[in-house]
């Protein structure tokens, strides 16, 4: 996400939690695999906040 303005990078987390919810909810992803790529979006959003206020 480096170089990233902070905008796209909330978009891009909203749009990647959304379709990993779709998954889940539709039965193509259980529980534990569908918190993991959340936490993985999350961790990807702080590290751009923290990017974006060292900028």
């Amino acid at each position: 996400m480096s170089d990233e303005p902070i905008e796209d990078a909330v978009e891009r987390f909203l749009d990647e939690t959304e379709s990993a919810l779709h998954d889940y909810d539709q039965g193509y992803a259980d529980a534990d695999a569908t918190l993991s790529r959340v936490r993985t979006y999350v961790d990807e959003l702080a590290a751009a906040v923290d990017e974006g206020d060292e900028a």
